[in-house]
């Protein structure tokens, strides 16, 4: 009889404690993981406690430590990695506070770009780049012709007052 709300598949089945396993306690999943932590707590303080007992013995021959066991063609050649960076560690009070910072490469890229754009805009500001002047001439050439625009709506208006106030007469 299949149990479980999906079809088996051919590399295993679902599988699930009964009730009355569950209450036995003979289930293979523990009901809670309690107990587990509890007896691994457990082997740990044995283990604890078991090295104390034998440290006890060691120290007077403590030259009989083993080394390391290397796998492979580790323990036949001594190489490091000359990649390898090893973490410096430095205590609170070695610091020196009054030392300034270095930055990363992409740090000081970074603060180059952003002056370099800032030191652009404030030229563009002044007109004193090759673009700001292409600008302002364009900005020149277009008031010009909103002012002859003008100027020409006004002689037209003027123009045309001038015809009603004839027609009137």
């Amino acid at each position: 009889m299949g149990r479980g709300k999906f079809k088996g598949k051919p590399t295993g089945q679902r599988q699930f404690s009964k009730p009355e396993d569950i209450l036995a306690g003979t289930s293979t999943r523990p009901r809670t993981f309690r107990k587990l932590a509890a007896e691994h707590e457990k082997e740990e303080e044995e283990e604890e406690v078991s090295d104390q007992e034998s440290g006890e013995g060691s120290e007077e021959g403590s030259g009989d430590e083993k080394p390391e066991k290397r796998k492979g063609t580790q323990g036949l050649i001594d190489i490091e990695n000359p990649n390898f960076v090893k973490p410096k560690n430095l205590k609170a009070k070695d610091v020196d506070l009054d030392k300034p910072t270095e930055l990363s490469r992409r740090e000081r890229e970074e603060l180059e770009k952003q002056k370099s754009h800032e030191r652009y805009m404030k030229l563009q500001e002044q007109g004193k780049t090759d673009r700001a002047k292409l600008d302002l001439e364009r900005l020149a050439l277009i008031r010009q012709q909103r002012a002859d625009a003008a100027k020409k709506r006004e002689e037209e208006k003027a123009a045309k007052e001038q015809k009603k106030v004839e027609a009137r007469k």
